[in-house]
C-alpha cells in the first residue's frame, strides 16, 4: 500500500494543471484517434533550495525518512513542467499531448531540473460508447494566468 499524499501537496490535480489537455504516458487514447501530430513539446523548470532549508534536511538525512520538503519541491517543480508543456501544446492548437516522459537530475551546486516532454497532437473521439474525457470537455473554470 502506497503512503497518502502529504496534505502541503495540495496541487496535485491533474485536470486543473492540464487545462483541459488530456496528457497520456501511452501512445494512444482508447477510444480516440490522432488525426494531427504537432510535434515534440517540452516544459522544463529549474529549482534550488535556500541555505536554511538545506541545513534542515541535511539533519533530518542523518537522522534517515522522507524529507517531505524536497518532496514538496520536486512536487511543484513536475507541475510546472507540465503546466509549460501544456501551454506549448494549446499554442499549437493540440488537444492533447501523447507519450509523455519526464527527465529530472541535479545540475551541481544545489540545483534541481525536471522536464516534461511528449508528443502535442490534436484527437477526436472514434468510439461514441465511450464516455467524454473530462479533460477534453470545454466548460468554465479557472482560468490560466
Amino acid at each position: 500500500m502506497s503512503p497518502p499524499v502529504p496534505p502541503e501537496l495540495n496541487d496535485l490535480h491533474c485536470f486543473t494543471e492540464t487545462n483541459g489537455i488530456i496528457t497520456s504516458t501511452m501512445i494512444d487514447v482508447p477510444g480516440y484517434r490522432v488525426v494531427k501530430v504537432l510535434g515534440a513539446v517540452y516544459g522544463l523548470t529549474v529549482r534550488t533550495r535556500n541555505i536554511a532549508a538545506g541545513l534542515t534536511m541535511l539533519i533530518k538525512a542523518i537522522a534517515g525518512g522522507e524529507l517531505k520538503w524536497f518532496t514538496n519541491l520536486m512536487y511543484n517543480a513536475r507541475n510546472d513542467a507540465i503546466s509549460r508543456l501544456v501551454q506549448e501544446c494549446e499554442s499549437r492548437g493540440g488537444n492533447a499531448v501523447i507519450a509523455l516522459r519526464f527527465d529530472a537530475g541535479e545540475i551541481g551546486g544545489g540545483f534541481a531540473q525536471v522536464c516534461a516532454y511528449g508528443t502535442a497532437c490534436v484527437i477526436e473521439k472514434i468510439d461514441d460508447k465511450l464516455p467524454e474525457y473530462p479533460q477534453l470537455v470545454r466548460g468554465p473554470g479557472p482560468s490560466r494566468a
